[in-house]
């Protein structure tokens, strides 16, 4: 799993920033009583809380295969991204709308509000510079892919799940600042918690999209075409394949493949030939593509092969 090394130095940066900010934003809160630097320091809660479940889950992927995982713990970590959308959806959304539902209706005025103008200030600060850490990550994983479409091609979720939760950290900070600072000057408390619900929006977006590409994940999403294309390539260069007919991939880590080969052999092979030239493969794959962890080939006329992909393509476009 030598591939997280940079998805942990961005959720370490992460971390860092949050336990400050969360403390500073909650003794704010204390002593101001302003219900968006409460929800903000809920919301630094939570993200800490994510980090540490994220490295958990990467901890865990990690773990070799074994009897009752003979395909190896990688969608652990799949699983805890989902987990990690949950939080934000439940405990960020769901208290900071509470919050600020609960401050609407009973409204209380703002008290040393300098207090959360220099932490809001400190808060930019810092979370800036852990986004700034994710989004340079970020960047050199995405190439020439355009933002969302690198998020939905990318099958390492603990970059962006960082990337996305720093940025409505910012987007939550911003409101904050401006239901703070409209509750002051125009001397209407409620705008302070309207600026607790308008952080439970950004919250609750964010969860509900994280969620979405998780459970893609989870679910089981194949390689890239790019990929695919390299496998079968491999498998064609091969002297006893007839042709590659093609290739039924799965993602169960960032860096771990599951793939399924569809071959027609060479007419005169006999049953060990077909084994040597199977061996083969797996000790090209290995050595030019050790992302293809577990390798599966299937002895197929190409006529076959066609028939079931037209079928599987059919059943899609229904759906």
């Amino acid at each position: 799993m030598a591939g997280h090394s940079g998805s942990k130095r961005v959720i370490y940066a992460a971390l860092a920033g949050n336990v400050a900010i969360a403390l500073t934003k909650f003794a704010a809160a204390f002593f101001t009583g302003s219900s968006a630097m409460l929800s903000e320091g809920v919301h630094s809660l939570v993200d800490t809380g994510n980090g540490a479940l994220l490295l958990y889950g990467m901890r865990r992927a990690a773990r070799p295969p074994d009897r009752t995982h003979p395909l190896g713990h990688g969608r652990e970590l799949y699983f805890w991204s989902f987990i990690v959308a949950l939080l934000v959806f439940a405990l960020g959304a769901g208290v900071s709308f509470y919050e600020g539902v609960i401050h609407i209706m009973a409204p209380e005025p703002i008290v040393n509000a300098k207090v959360n103008y220099i932490v809001l200030g400190l808060s930019f600060l810092f979370e800036g510079s852990s986004w700034l850490v994710a989004l340079k990550e970020f960047r050199g994983q995405k190439g020439r892919l355009g933002w969302f479409e690198a998020v939905r091609m990318s099958k390492d979720p603990s970059i962006y799940t960082v990337l996305f939760e720093d940025s409505a950290a910012l987007l939550g900070l911003v409101v904050a600042f401006v239901g703070i600072l409209s509750a002051e000057l125009l001397g209407i408390p409620e705008l302070d918690g309207a600026g607790s619900i308008g952080i439970a929006v950004i919250l609750g977006a964010t969860a509900i999209f994280l969620a979405r590409e998780s459970k893609g994940l989870l679910i089981g999403e194949p390689a890239s075409p790019e990929v695919q294309r390299k496998v079968l390539a491999i498998a064609q260069e091969d002297p006893a394949v007839q042709r590659a007919n093609g290739i039924l991939s799965v993602h169960i880590g960032p860096e771990e493949i599951v793939a399924g080969l569809s071959i027609e052999f060479e007419d005169h092979l006999t049953a060990p030939e077909i084994e040597a030239c199977v061996e083969r493969l797996e000790a090209r794959l290995k050595s030019d593509m050790p992302e293809i962890t577990r390798l599966f080939v299937k002895p197929q006329a190409t006529g076959t092969w066609e028939r079931r992909r037209k079928a599987i393509a059919g059943a899609f476009e229904e759906d």
